[in-house]
């Protein structure tokens, strides 16, 4: 399992409504700010402590929809990145 964190500025966004994981599930603890996360044109609320869980192949987006960074802790399994940050062939851990 691959830790991450990740922030986005206020109004930013990561990813894109096409964004997805093959081969990994995504776990999304937010730890500060406000957001909408999109899963497979779903909206679901972000705010601090909310646990989220993206399972592999839906298509999803971390949209910032607060006036202060949205700071998220990110766990994949298995991995989807390398520590650099490249992203693995699904199945490759």
């Amino acid at each position: 399992m691959r830790k991450l964190p990740r922030w986005s500025s206020p109004r930013g966004r990561e990813g894109s409504s096409q964004n997805r994981h093959r081969g990994s599930d995504q776990w999304l603890f937010v730890l500060s700010g406000t957001g909408i996360a999109v899963i497979n044109d779903k909206r679901y609320p972000l705010r601090r402590n909310t646990l989220l869980l993206i399972q592999r192949g839906e298509r999803h987006e971390i949209r910032n929809s607060g006036v202060a960074m949205l700071r998220t802790l990110n766990l994949y399994t298995p991995p989807a990145y390398t520590p650099a940050g490249t992203p693995l062939p699904r199945g490759k851990g």
